[in-house]
């Protein structure tokens, strides 16, 4: 790593594709979601048979699949491999869930070589524009820093890379809400619009969580223009690095009690989740419902998470 990036010289391991969720009703979430087709054929006929023959086959056409995988790594280098990743997710089952639960897991974002290399970013102060200490400002336990630009090249990357996809989705909430503001699909307009309004502070951040650490419920909003979805990563292994921890997500419904979430993730293992609100379907149609998201109680270890905002703040 230097100066914050990551080094692939040697390699990166393969991520491992999205399995499709069955019985998918939402059309395709616009047109970056492009090339799920490849990604899904590839993988439909893997573990059947139980054959040894089968599996030997199967086994040695993954290794030859990795090393190729990482040899295109080594070429185009991380921002154009994780772009490259992005593109191939299935989008119409992220938005699928995204209707249905009000947040989506995308596994293996991040593989365990980049989620360590973030990680350790933390103890870069050159890196951020800010620390904050969570229990002064009665936010919880524990602490964040938030980036400064330029953005490491791996934060750029997927800061770009997810927001064509997720403004489509964007889009389509804010027309079933009746909400005027729409979003262009390139992330530099949006943040242009950010700026001239002056939003334009940087918002990705890194969170880190020692024992007894939470965050408490809270809303990312940090100005008048506010993109409507966020995204975090894992950086660390729950059961190994630490243990409780756990993304909460809790969903206000009109005239009943709040909705809780405890949403599982491994390293590596992004979440997507409303920033504010989300429409939900009711009796009487589609309702605006709240939404909230925080971090429970770390009971011993070492938790890194990997914040991602669309929008800047004043």
């Amino acid at each position: 790593m230097k100066n914050g990036e990551l080094d692939f010289g040697a390699g990166a391991p393969p991520r491992q594709p999205r399995k499709t969720a069955p019985g998918l009703a939402v059309p395709p979430a616009g047109a970056s979601g492009t090339a799920d087709g490849a990604r899904v054929g590839a993988g439909a006929g893997a573990g059947a048979g139980g054959i040894v023959g089968v599996d030997a086959a199967a086994d040695a056409g993954a290794a030859e699949q990795a090393a190729r995988q990482a040899a295109a790594r080594r070429a185009i280098g991380a921002a154009v491999g994780i772009a490259t990743h992005v593109a191939g997710l299935d989008w119409q089952a992220i938005a699928e869930e995204l209707d249905m639960n009000g947040y989506a897991v995308v596994p293996g974002m991040l593989t365990a070589d980049e989620c360590a290399a973030m990680a350790v970013q933390y103890d870069h102060g050159d890196l951020f524009r800010s620390r904050i200490v969570m229990a002064q400002h009665g936010f919880g336990s524990g602490e964040y820093q938030y980036f400064r630009y330029p953005l490491p090249s791996t934060v750029a990357a997927l800061r770009q890379a997810l927001y064509g996809p997720l403004a489509a989705i964007a889009n389509r909430w804010h027309e079933l809400l009746a909400m005027d503001a729409r979003f262009p699909a390139d992330h530099a307009e949006f943040l242009a619009r950010c700026h001239a309004a002056g939003q334009q502070r940087p918002t990705p951040l890194l969170l880190r969580y020692r024992p007894g650490d939470y965050n408490c419920l809270h809303q990312d909003l940090y100005g008048e223009h506010v993109f409507p979805l966020q995204a975090a990563v894992l950086l660390s292994q729950p059961g190994v690095d630490f243990e409780g921890g756990e993304f909460v997500l809790t969903e206000q419904r009109p005239r009943q009690q709040s909705r809780v979430e405890v949403v599982p993730l491994a390293r590596g293992d992004m979440v997507i989740f409303p920033v504010f609100q989300r429409p939900a379907q009711g009796v009487r149609g589609v309702y605006r419902a709240g939404m909230r998201h925080g971090v429970s109680r770390l009971r011993s270890g070492s938790r890194h998470t990997l914040g991602l905002i669309f929008h800047d703040a004043t």
